[in-house]
């Protein structure tokens, strides 16, 4: 599986990039929307992407949004220091899948990622 990892905050997004390795999956990482959205434009072929909302220069709603408008089905999981009901359902409305609070449950996220990577390889992807 192919993970697109967009966090601004270099330590955590080292530590999920290692974490998201070593579960693995093949892993690409971007610190920026600008970053992010690059790697969308080269590789077509993320079966997950997993941002943060707060990024530098936009929001994760934008890269979402973005890949959805190019027609990529991969699994989308926000990430973000808050949980407002109001955040969350902006995440559901702009195109991710989940809503998960930092810090990060990883098993959470790994059983997440591995429910996806069972349905493609039994290819319902």
């Amino acid at each position: 599986m192919q993970i697109l990892l967009v966090e601004d905050h270099e330590d955590t997004r080292q530590v999920l990039s290692r974490f998201f390795s070593r579960c693995g999956f093949d892993v690409s990482s971007a610190s920026t929307l600008r970053e992010g959205l690059q790697l969308l434009e080269t590789n077509h072929l993320f079966d997950a992407i997993v941002s943060d909302i707060a990024l530098p220069d936009g929001t994760g709603y934008a890269l979402i949004s973005e890949a959805r408008r190019r027609g990529m089905g991969a699994l989308g999981i926000a990430l973000s220091a808050y949980a407002y009901p109001a955040e969350v359902e902006e995440s559901k409305l702009t195109g991710f899948d989940y809503h998960v609070q930092k810090p990060c449950d990883c098993a959470y996220l790994r059983s997440l990622l591995e429910e996806r990577a069972e349905l493609k390889a039994a290819g319902g992807e």
